[in-house]
């Protein structure tokens, strides 16, 4: 092999290690994301216009009170929660030292990284020497930090897990190290985010603010970005700053960070990067389903129409479109090209138009119901998203027919006709058995109205034409 080759080789191959990497990381964020909807049921259900209204018995406000405490503590905690939930869905064969671990390097990552103040962000006031004082912020790494401390505990893990020590410290060998050696990570990254954190603070934080403030061309941007990483597992990625960190909100329980948490406290200005999904994942898709069901073959339309509706009815209620679009993507890459244009499509009009609307888990009915007293124009949503829903209709079903797209239901399906083509046989063969049931049957009746005849009781069988002929011949002889 030659050295060019080689290289080129090593290239690849890097290319697809890394890939690998990043999809595993992707999915590992699914863990902790998975936590949100408790968090974001909770807390709406403890605001003050739905649990906690003035006008509602004292023991219901207690109750909202609960549940906005509950669900607060999630939403404050995201950090400890990613760091978790990523160490515990990078590393393998993981445990639960695998979190015993990622808690201790965590808390001791967040107390270490509290030493250090960020001249950058402006200052707050403070209760020092018993007075009230404007005092610099103290560094905070928020979800980001989380995350880095989550895969750094998961490699420790997958390391470390099966280590003897000496005899004397065997004690501490084997999942017992992990914790101890995350400890002392968690304590050097927090010295060198402390430090280096200023310069990458001030950068993701002016990056947040514009992408905040980037407005429609933002969302329809993020929009066409979360779409097209999906068939290579990597959105969860691009989702987790500008819905968890991304911007700030002053709330009556502190300030909050990420278009999630702004949006469930109320920030008039959250919600840039979720309320487009809402037209995309109840409306269009399930209309995009529609177009595949009417363009299967007539003898596929049935199952494909009831493994279509149910994906559609999925995507509708609860916002997983997934199994959809994993039904084109690969088919009809194009097709899925279109799909994330009129996603990003989608954000930055209902943003520009002034809609505003939320999630906690995703963009389906449970969520728009949910959130419907927080949102903005909800009703408009719904309009928009009928009109997507013809636009998706339309185009899909042009698409496939016209360029012959080999979505569900078009390609013959091999079993399928081998099962038709048996059951056709089949329905054909009976009449022709029929046939010869019969003719069977008609002889023996015809073979007993013979024996029946009087003759043939008498003369016996009935003689042919030669031997009627013979016996007068014989006499003659005689």
């Amino acid at each position: 092999m030659s050295t060019a080759s080689a290289s080129a080789a090593d290239k690849k191959g890097f290319g697809k290690s890394a890939m690998a990497v990043a999809q595993r990381i992707g999915r590992s964020l699914m863990l902790p994301v998975a936590v949100l909807p408790a968090a974001a049921l909770m807390v709406r259900l403890g605001q003050d216009d739905m649990l906690g209204k003035a006008s509602f018995p004292h023991f219901l406000n207690k109750i909202a009170q609960f549940l906005s405490a509950g669900g607060g503590a999630i939403l404050d905690n995201m950090a400890l929660l990613f760091a978790v939930g990523v160490a515990i869905g990078f590393a393998k064969k993981s445990d639960g030292s695998t979190a015993l671990a990622a808690v201790a390097g965590y808390l001791v990552f967040q107390k270490v990284l509290g030493t250090f103040t960020d001249s950058s962000l402006p200052k707050k006031e403070a209760v020092v020497d018993h007075k009230v004082a404007l005092v610099e912020q103290t560094v905070d790494a928020k979800v980001l930090g989380g995350i880095v401390m989550g895969l750094v505990v998961a490699l420790l893990y997958q390391r470390f897990y099966r280590t003897k020590l000496p005899d004397w410290a065997g004690f501490f060998g084997g999942r017992r190290l992990v914790p101890i050696l995350s400890s002392f990570a968690g304590l050097l990254i927090g010295i060198v985010f402390g430090y280096i954190w200023p310069v990458l603070g001030t950068g993701l934080h002016n990056f947040g603010e514009w992408l905040v403030g980037s407005g429609a061309v933002g969302a329809g941007i993020f929009g066409v970005a979360n779409r097209s990483l999906i068939p290579i597992g990597m959105h969860h990625l691009l989702n987790s700053f500008p819905w968890f960190q991304a911007g700030s909100f002053d709330g009556p329980k502190g300030t909050v960070n990420g278009d999630i948490a702004r949006f469930l406290a109320k920030d008039p200005s959250a919600g840039q990067f979720m309320t487009g999904f809402f037209p995309i994942m109840m409306f269009a898709l399930p209309a995009a389903c529609l177009a595949i069901v009417h363009c299967a073959r007539p003898e596929n339309r049935k199952v494909v129409g009831g493994m279509m509706g149910s994906l559609a009815l999925t995507a509708f209620v609860t916002g997983v479109t997934e199994p959809i679009e994993f039904t084109f993507m690969f088919v009809a890459p194009v097709l899925y090209a279109i799909h994330a244009v009129l996603t990003g499509v989608s954000m930055a009009l209902t943003w520009a138009l002034g809609m505003k609307d939320g999630f906690g888990f995703s963009a389906g009915a449970v969520d728009f119901v949910l959130n419907w007293g927080i949102a903005s124009k909800p009703w408009a949503l719904i309009l928009v998203g009928l009109g997507f829903a013809a636009i998706y209709y339309f185009v899909f079903r042009f698409a496939i027919t016209k360029f012959n797209l080999m979505t569900p239901g078009r390609e013959v399906d091999p079993e399928f006709a081998e099962a038709t083509a048996q059951g056709e046989a089949k329905a054909e063969a009976k009449p022709v058995a029929a046939k010869a049931a019969a003719k069977a049957d008609a002889k023996p009746a015809a073979a007993k109205s013979a024996a029946a005849k009087p003759g043939a009781a008498k003369g016996g069988a009935k003689k042919t034409p030669a031997q009627g002929k013979r016996k007068p011949a014989a006499k003659a002889k005689r």
